[in-house]
């Protein structure tokens, strides 16, 4: 049973997405709080602390069969995230940990000390093959922990040593600090961003996204990775009926003008509890606007607020999803945004003993 200390339902948590932590789906028994009319429960919960936790896996590369997903091979230096996004796809993930997708996703970080040298093993082996490599395909490698650990920085430069192919997802105008590894390796058409980009308006920034970057250091992101000679993408994403959609065309046009030089835009979708989160934080947030945005999800997924089919579920079916899908290419073409990202070359890849010739291979024994 889960033991953890109990939030107030309704609780605002400063710089947290949801005060909520819903039943782990795997598990038989919950607890929830309630006011026993005693006045127990405070209206200003303490905000809870965020807790690290060593991950001892012993392999790091998640292998996807997606069709609907461009490459075969994740990697994540961290499992949960920080940035506290309300509507993150992830989240429901950290249930396969024992934790839940509410407030543990936030609070509970997972990070794993040896991604680096697992890496270095896995890229070593005779029978690997080389593929583009996602950091960042779960969780955001550039969250706020990132700034200590160092973990992500860590796994390029092993990516570097190997001539390997690496396309990064982030939210988070923190990559810039590994610019220096990124264009060595861009210059060798090894390395591409995409920085996710959900809306161009602050305030409703904090509210989705509370510990990510603001639209305009994203921007930044966006415009300093160009200079830097490192192709960039932006991903409008996730788009929300009745929420952020109406900025769809504002959004590749700003980062376009930064730079961006591909684009995609992914339909909210909203995975086991994460439907209930969502729905919880627009009834306190938006109290007006909830029932319709609501409505309009589901509009988008045949009457439910996910559709977890393969072809559909980044896009939706229906008109409003339609019309999302042609606005979208209407706008990328206008702005010369490909749908294609940069291409990577897999060809170079190379153990470095094997680029350093017999007296590398004779050092090792």
């Amino acid at each position: 049973m889960n033991t953890k200390t109990l939030i107030p339902r309704n609780a605002r948590l400063a710089g947290r997405g949801t005060s909520l932590d819903p039943a782990n789906r795997f598990e038989k028994a919950s607890r929830d709080s309630f006011d026993d009319g005693w006045e127990t429960l405070a209206e200003d919960a303490p905000p809870p602390p965020t807790i690290l936790i060593r991950d001892a896996t012993r392999s790091i590369l998640s292998r996807n069969i997606s069709p609907d997903i461009g490459f075969d091979r994740g990697l994540n230096p961290y499992r949960g995230c920080e940035h506290g996004c309300i509507y993150c796809y992830a989240r429901p993930t950290h249930a396969y940990l024992g934790f839940s997708a509410g407030l543990d996703f936030e609070t509970k970080l997972i990070f794993k000390p040896e991604a680096a040298a697992l890496l270095e093993r896995e890229l070593s082996r005779k029978s690997y093959v080389p593929s583009p490599i996602v950091v960042g395909s779960n969780t955001d490698p550039y969250q706020p922990v990132e700034r200590q650990l160092k973990l992500t920085r860590a796994v390029l430069e092993v990516l570097d040593r190997f001539n390997h192919p690496v396309s990064i997802i982030t939210k988070s105008a923190g990559v810039l600090r590994d610019t220096d590894i990124l264009q060595r390796m861009a210059a060798r058409h090894l390395a591409r961003v995409h920085i996710s980009i959900t809306t161009l308006d602050p305030r409703l920034a904090r509210a989705m996204e509370p510990r990510a970057a603001s639209p305009t250091r994203r921007l930044d992101a966006v415009a300093g990775l160009t200079a830097a000679g490192i192709p960039v993408g932006v991903l409008a994403a996730p788009m929300i009926p009745g929420l952020n959609d109406a900025e769809l065309e504002r959004i590749l046009e700003a980062a376009a003008r930064a730079g961006a030089r591909s684009a995609h835009a992914i339909l909210l979708r909203l995975p086991h509890e994460l439907g209930a989160l969502f729905e919880d934080w627009l009834n306190r947030t938006m109290p007006d606007r909830a029932a319709h945005i609501l409505s309009l999800i589901r509009q988008t997924r045949d009457g439910a607020l996910n559709d977890a089919k393969f072809g559909s579920r980044f896009k939706g079916t229906g008109p409003y999803a339609s019309l999302l899908t042609a606005r979208f290419r209407r706008a990328a073409a206008q702005l010369g945004l490909s749908d294609a990202p940069s291409p990577l070359d897999c060809t170079a890849f190379a153990r470095p003993h094997q680029r350093s010739g017999p007296a590398a291979q004779l050092s090792l024994f």
